[in-house]
């Protein structure tokens, strides 16, 4: 018993079939970049052995889904879903030979249950060939670039510049053609009233050579597309990665930019007390080694509030053994904003700001008062002094000059980007108020800091 073919559909009808084919392969490529698990695996280079055997599971899922989908229907109602050959292909090229191998397998299961007992040999050996053809490629990074179209890699060829990247493009797309070709010359072969393996070709009779044409650049499309929608979302992923690192690096240099200059102003003032006072002197030092200690102990980028108001505590006891009774310190802390997470060696800057531009100016010296408060989701801080005050000539430019406030400003920048505030108000012979609000973040938080730089 012959297996009946169907009526050849109308060339306009074919060609839709082929564009839903394209458009099915787009879509399923894009529903797996919706799962973050898959995105890295997308990601890694090297995998283990039972990485490989995932990132096979979870694509055979999708694409052996297409494959039950079209053996189920009737006619070959649903052939544009049934993306088995491509998919094992893609497979292979982006996990080799085991991911590849396994892909075919799995994926050509429903095919066999339904007869078509080639499709399982012909799969896994597509996908062992997409692992071929990762073994040699320039790089690895070949593999996510190569272009599908022949004519730009001949022109590449021509000008003889690096061969080795048009030479590969050009192998992958002979292996792909190859591997439609062989499908349908399997096709042609009828078993137990079944044909071996599916081909729209063989499916599709008297066909026109542009129609047989269309078919192989359709499998030759639909194997790429997939690979090119994931690069694209691999590199947003790198670039938001990149973005972290750059960031995470100048916090760092804004962090060793702020340390050496409170460590040199300190230091003077050691010098001027060694002679003067070396009791004094002593007790200076004492105090710098708690904050040296605490500094070498500083790792993240976050703190709780109270912890700085503690460093605040050891900084203000050095500069009160300098000015003794010329220097008061208010304090009026809100205790609901103490264990909100402020940026580390945020107030130091201001507060010595303030000492010194503000008070150490003025004969009767000053006061210097903290203050918080929570507003909402956000927390307020205030430092002020009663010291001689800002120029409003210089106030203008105060967050670019200097090292103190400007290296503050910036630091805020890279941690909230536009979600912060920070402002000076100053008027001569009456005092400097700097005040800075943040969104709350509650001591304990996890993976906070690392989201804040991202966005940032």
């Amino acid at each position: 018993m012959n297996v009946d073919m169907p009526l050849q559909p109308p060339t306009e009808q074919l060609l839709v079939i082929l564009l839903m084919k394209l458009a099915v392969a787009a879509s399923l490529a894009s529903i797996l970049t919706r799962s973050q698990r898959f995105q890295r695996m997308l990601q890694r280079e090297e995998r283990t052995l039972t990485q490989r055997v995932q990132m096979a599971v979870v694509c055979a899922v999708i694409f052996g889904l297409g494959v039950a989908v079209r053996v189920v229907g009737t006619d070959n109602a649903y052939a544009a879903v049934d993306l088995g050959l491509e998919g094992c292909m893609v497979m292979g090229m982006l996990g080799g030979y085991v991911t590849g191998l396994l892909s075919g397998v799995l994926i050509s299961i429903p095919a066999m249950i339904h007869g078509e007992l080639m499709s399982m040999p012909l799969l896994a050996a597509v996908g062992v060939l997409g692992g071929l053809l990762r073994d040699v490629a320039p790089d690895k990074e070949a593999i996510w670039t190569f272009s599908p179209f022949p004519d730009l890699n001949l022109w590449r060829l021509a000008r003889k510049r690096d061969l080795r990247m048009p030479a590969f493009s050009l192998l992958c797309i002979l292996a792909i053609l190859l591997t439609e070709l062989l499908r349908s010359q399997i096709a042609q072969i009828q078993i137990q009233h079944h044909y071996a393996v599916f081909s729209l070709k063989q499916t599709w009779t008297h066909l026109s050579p542009w129609i047989i044409v269309a078919i192989y650049a359709t499998t030759l499309f639909s194997t790429v597309l997939p690979i090119k929608v994931w690069n694209s979302n691999r590199n947003e992923k790198k670039l938001e990665q990149q973005q972290l690192r750059l960031n995470e690096a100048r916090l760092a240099a804004l962090s060793r930019q702020i340390n050496p200059h409170f460590l040199f102003n300190t230091l003077n003032s050691v010098t001027s007390l060694i002679r003067q006072d070396p009791d004094q002197a002593r007790q200076v030092i004492y105090k710098l080694s708690k904050i040296l200690r605490r500094l070498l102990r500083q790792q993240e980028n976050l703190t709780p509030l109270r912890e700085e108001l503690s460093f605040i505590d050891d900084y203000l006891a050095i500069e009160m053994v300098r000015f003794g009774d010329k220097l008061r310190v208010q304090k009026d802390i809100d205790p609901a904003t103490l264990d909100m997470l402020v940026p580390s060696m945020l107030l130091q800057p201001i507060v010595e700001n303030s000492i010194r531009h503000g008070l150490a100016n003025k004969v009767d010296g000053g006061t210097v008062k903290l203050r918080s408060r929570l507003m909402g989701d956000r927390v307020q801080i205030v430092v002020e002094d009663d010291g001689v005050g800002i120029p409003e000539s210089k106030l203008a430019t105060l967050f670019e000059q200097g090292i103190g406030v400007s290296n503050v400003n910036e630091r805020l920048k890279v941690l909230f980007g536009d979600d912060y505030k920070m402002w000076i108000d100053s008027r001569m012979g009456e005092g400097t108020s700097t005040g800075i609000e943040l969104p709350e973040q509650v001591s304990g938080t996890v993976g906070r800091v690392e989201s804040l730089v991202v966005t940032s």
